[in-house]
């Protein structure tokens, strides 16, 4: 029995999921950021004149709110199948009881239906 909401497994793999992402994202929008600080140091006269913590910062935060767009896109994802695997599971569950009184409905009664001649 969880001890808390956050203590179960479906919570962990949301968890992992939101970690998967925000490093995904920080990995692509990383990568974007620095291609275009490469750019702009080979084209621009006013950021080749920014200082390096500047140009740190410029980067981390480009880093940053990539993983936070993308943790947030994987999140939202993540929740939605988890949302059509419970219908899924609750349709099913419903079904085979609906299945399960048919077959009661047209069992033979335990009387015997031997005919007599």
């Amino acid at each position: 029995m969880p001890r808390s909401a956050l203590d179960n497994e479906e919570a962990n793999q949301a968890q992992m999921e939101a970690v998967r992402g925000a490093g995904a994202g920080a990995l692509k929008f990383g990568a974007a950021s620095a291609l275009l600080g490469g750019l702009g140091y080979a084209m621009s006269p006013i950021y080749r004149g920014l200082t390096i913590q500047f140009k740190v910062y410029i980067q981390m935060s480009s880093m940053i709110l990539g993983g936070m767009i993308e943790a947030d896109s994987r999140m939202r994802r993540y929740e939605q199948n988890m949302r059509i695997q419970r219908m899924r599971a609750r349709d099913r569950a419903m079904w085979k009881d609906l299945m399960v009184e048919e077959d009661d409905d047209e069992l033979p009664s335990t009387g015997t239906s031997a005919s007599k001649k």
